[in-house]
């Protein structure tokens, strides 16, 4: 049986990591014929800003990540809206929905990650949404006519998100988070504990150390029952306790995977000529020196940069990230990245911290590497501190000026700041010319 398209790349994806191969390829090869296939039917666009398109402050032209026009000016066959059935990984075939068939030679898995669902009685009713698409933001926004109440389950980043989104609209919002702290997996307690007062004061309702036991309604949601037994009425339910890598695909094919797909830090699998990059991958975070999901738009698009230079015969590597977030909340600055909250027995950790007139900054290390931050109010200085720790930079001594308000190069020793500046070496006898 014949194919319906030959193409020397293939990508599965159309967000940040597929972006990322794509433009890598065309930069070391502008001829080899290449295909992207989507289940969206969106050009790209920057999914972190879903939530402005429910404000009504964005809409989707002005939320693309590339302009309409990048497939067809980079030669990319672009087919949106489909859906991948199966992997020949033998055959090197892809079969989509419909019945097409897609010949590939080097192929990129980039498929990003699905919303967790927990296993609750009436999830399937009317009204209860995720929210990590457009076309999440854009059911939610239908729905919001028919009801002024919302739960959202899940204090976490994209919980946080959408309860902004909901508040300004006029939403009552009531957030219920399982742990005993909102956004517990960026902030550490104190930090916690400034956000969670900001999103209060905004006259939204925290619940935290509850689940939700059940969504109640006949056809359509009226509410919810806590675990503890409380009732709340509500027409809106959003499910926001995070994603999980989408490894379907991979996981039938006989592509290794564990809670994502594996990949070397080439961004290749255990097949020959597939790689795989973004939020469905278990990549190297240089903090906790392990393989793990850390699904960021930043690490995606890297990743697939990597991916894609090897795709194209140019050899790279991919040299780790980690968790970062970069925020604004309620009007609160947050920035926040890598191990915020040192593990409980762990040996030599330190942490620094300043909390002064609504600011807080938090600094761990260990051995004399940054292994974590916080920043939360003023972040100006969040950008040098993650630099240092992205360079693994020992920062021995520097200790409290690390969150004085004052914190910059100046404070480093001279040979790190001269470098970070390109500055030239001062000569002996005086400064270097011009």
């Amino acid at each position: 049986m014949g194919t319906d398209i030959d193409t020397r790349y293939l990508i599965i994806g159309n967000s940040a990591g597929a972006i990322g191969a794509a433009e890598a390829i065309r930069e070391l090869d502008t001829a080899g014929s290449l295909t992207m296939v989507s289940d969206e039917p969106y050009p790209v666009y920057s999914r972190p800003l879903i939530s402005k398109y429910l404000t009504g402050e964005r809409t989707l032209d002005t939320m693309l990540y590339r302009p309409r026009a990048f497939y067809e000016q980079n030669g990319i066959r672009s087919l949106l809206g489909r859906t991948v059935l199966r992997l020949d990984l033998e055959s090197r075939i892809v079969e989509l929905a419909g019945g097409q068939r897609i010949a590939w030679e080097k192929l990129l898995l980039a498929p990003g990650g699905v919303p967790i669902m927990p296993p609750m009685e009436g999830r399937d009713k009317n009204g209860v949404f995720s929210f990590t698409t457009l076309d999440d933001a854009r059911a939610l926004d239908e729905h919001l006519a028919r009801s002024d109440k919302a739960v959202v389950i899940g204090g976490g980043l994209i919980g946080i998100s959408v309860t902004e989104a909901l508040q300004k609209r006029g939403v009552k919002v009531t957030v219920v988070e399982m742990k005993d702290r909102i956004l517990n997996t960026i902030l550490d307690e104190t930090a916690s504990s400034l956000a969670e007062e900001r999103v209060v004061e905004a006259g939204v309702q925290v619940i935290t150390g509850c689940t939700v036991a059940e969504i109640t309604g006949r056809d359509w949601v009226t509410g919810v029952v806590l675990d503890d037994g409380r009732d709340i009425r509500c027409g809106v339910v959003v499910v926001a306790i995070g994603v999980s890598p989408r490894i379907g695909l991979a996981a039938d094919a006989g592509i290794e995977v564990n809670r994502g797909i594996l990949v070397d830090d080439r961004m290749a699998t255990s097949m020959a000529d597939v790689y795989a990059c973004g939020d469905a991958v278990e990549a190297y975070d240089f903090v906790y020196e392990v393989r793990r999901p850390v699904p960021i738009w930043p690490n995606a698009y890297i990743g697939g940069r990597v991916a894609g230079q090897n795709m194209a015969g140019r050899e790279a590597r991919y040299a780790g990230g980690t968790t970062m977030n970069a925020l604004n909340y309620f009007g609160m600055d947050i920035a926040s990245a890598g191990m915020v909250v040192p593990p409980e027995g762990g040996e030599g950790y330190e942490t620094v911290s300043r909390h002064a007139g609504g600011v807080y900054r938090r600094v761990v290390a260990r051995k004399g590497i940054i292994m974590g931050m916080v920043f939360v109010g003023d972040i100006d200085k969040s950008g040098i501190v993650y630099g240092l720790m992205k360079d693994r930079t020992d920062v021995s001594g520097l200790d409290e000026k690390l969150v004085a308000d004052d914190f910059g190069l100046a404070h480093l020793p001279r040979a790190v700041w001269q470098e970070r500046l390109e500055a030239p070496p001062v000569e002996a006898g005086g400064l270097a010319a011009g």
